[in-house]
């Protein structure tokens, strides 16, 4: 039997680890520019400006969030067909000032403030319509000398099956 017809195998070099571990760490490198570019598109601002200051302050929240719990306040939203934004109120005494802030959950579209006057049904609707999309409303009303402040959402139409973001 001669050994001389048996296939030789190439040496595994440096070249080769080389190779192997360039490659390897492109495809990490590929994969977390990827997601941090993924990560950055969808997520456009900033939740506080300083969270220090913003630490100073939480206690404050609490307790003014407690008042505010106590009133028994609610807040049904809905939009209509026109993008006005309806609010239908509970519990709220008098003639309130009903005042909201609109703001895009990922902070593609700017914010938008709406001043709520009431129409003959008793709801409330903003003075100006909403671009579609999801939409969290931040609401401020002030009656009978207190202040209510709570968050709703409005959601927009739906593409496909799928909601406008």
């Amino acid at each position: 039997m001669s050994t001389s017809n048996t296939p030789r195998r190439k040496p595994f070099t440096g070249w080769h680890m080389t190779a192997i571990l360039v490659g390897g760490f492109g495809i990490v490198f590929a994969v977390n520019f990827l997601m941090a570019s993924l990560a950055s598109s969808t997520f456009g601002g900033v939740v506080v400006e300083n969270s220090y200051v913003a630490s100073q302050h939480f206690n404050r929240w609490l307790d003014e969030a407690e008042k505010e719990k106590a009133l028994g306040w609610k807040v049904a939203v809905s939009r209509r067909d026109d993008g006005h934004i309806v609010a239908n109120l509970t519990d709220v005494p008098g003639y309130p000032t009903v005042v909201a802030e609109a703001r895009h959950p990922l902070g593609r579209k700017p914010d938008s403030l709406l001043k709520f006057q009431e129409d003959a049904s008793g709801a409330y609707v903003s003075d100006k319509a909403l671009p579609e999309g999801r939409w969290i409303l931040r609401f401020d009303i002030e009656a009978a000398g207190h202040t209510w402040r709570g968050e709703d959402q409005v959601e927009g139409v739906e593409v496909m099956g799928q909601p406008v973001p």
